[in-house]
């Protein structure tokens, strides 16, 4: 068996335009370094907006898109809680704020144990129960099987996005959930920190 372990941080928006946004940015991972962005549009139409051939194919090998971009992605810390995204077309703000309910009850947990994919399992259907469309664990394509491990959670309170020159709104929830992969992000929007584990 091989584990490929991408540790970092998952932030999922809602906008009133109907166009869903996951900015995953990665401080570790077999990759490297990186930031990528899926978006489902109103229409359900989905985008993965990649930095690299690299991390183009091993996403599209992990999760379903209509169609792909490759671009430079950049991410960046700002004042007062606000993190942009730049990719292509795409032009980000979100901003965060403190622990969700969640985050707090993750923080009690060890690292070690939250992130585990025995964790991942048993949390499993309490995930699906608790925070629709979240799963926990699932398939992640040509037999592998993927596992994400929660650390800490976050509320997003505000969000500045556009698409080709369009406003895309103001915030709402992840609703509905978006159809990437097996899970959503929760409906409500966040950022968690997260380690994502694929076994193959």
């Amino acid at each position: 068996m091989t584990r490929s372990r991408f540790h970092g941080e998952i932030y999922g928006v809602g906008t009133t335009s109907g166009v869903r946004i996951v900015v995953g940015h990665w401080t570790r991972s077999p990759l490297g370094e990186f930031t990528d962005v899926m978006v489902q549009f109103a229409d359900g139409q989905r985008l993965l907006i990649a930095p690299n051939e690299d991390v183009r194919e091993f996403v599209t090998a992990t999760y379903t898109f209509d169609s792909t971009e490759l671009v430079p992605v950049t991410f960046a810390a700002e004042p007062n809680g606000w993190r942009s995204v730049q990719a292509g077309d795409l032009s980000i703000r979100i901003r965060v704020a403190g622990p969700t309910v969640l985050g707090r009850a993750l923080s009690i947990v060890p690292d070690a144990v939250s992130t585990a994919p025995w964790f991942c399992a048993i949390s499993d259907p309490i995930a699906r129960v608790v925070l629709r469309g979240v799963r926990t664990r699932g398939s992640a394509g040509g037999g592998r099987r993927e596992y994400y491990g929660a650390r800490h959670q976050h509320r997003v309170t505000d969000v500045s996005a556009s698409w080709q020159g369009e406003d895309l709104g103001s915030l709402t929830p992840v609703t509905p959930p978006v159809t990437f992969g097996f899970g959503s992000t929760p409906a409500a929007p966040s950022v968690t920190s997260i380690t994502t584990t694929i076994d193959s």
